[in-house]
């Protein structure tokens, strides 16, 4: 027998079947690791604004804090976007979309990395 979706549920993720349980939850343990990810991101950038002193010159401190935040900012969304996608694909029994979060997270990092490095070699 089945029962009847939420309106919530059913706006987010219309028609389709519900898919087995350990994959849906799989799916969240991922979002779950993403939003971790994205909460590093963001007290790594509020701890470099607010004990980095003097290491960093302030504008760059600044500049590198809130891009280090916006990171985090674009995982958290980013993460969100994919647990409705892969959730809409087994669903559907469409393959599962591309996780573009990954590159996201490579390049913001290289990125971050590479302006501290300069700063600290430039001082």
């Amino acid at each position: 027998m089945s029962h009847p979706r939420s309106r919530i549920s059913e706006a987010l993720l219309p028609g389709g079947e519900e898919p087995d349980p350990r994959f849906t939850l799989a799916n969240e343990r991922t979002f779950l690791a993403w939003i971790r990810t994205a909460l590093a991101f963001i007290a790594g950038g509020i701890a470099l604004e607010a004990f980095a002193g003097t290491a960093i010159p302030d504008p760059w401190r600044t500049v590198l804090s809130l891009f280090i935040v916006i990171i985090g900012l674009l995982l958290s969304l980013g993460a969100t976007v994919r647990w409705l996608r892969v959730e809409a694909s087994m669903r559907h029994g469409r393959p599962l979309p591309l996780p573009l979060l990954a590159p996201l997270l490579g390049l913001g990092g290289a990125i971050a990395a590479a302006v501290v490095v300069a700063v600290i070699v430039l001082q």
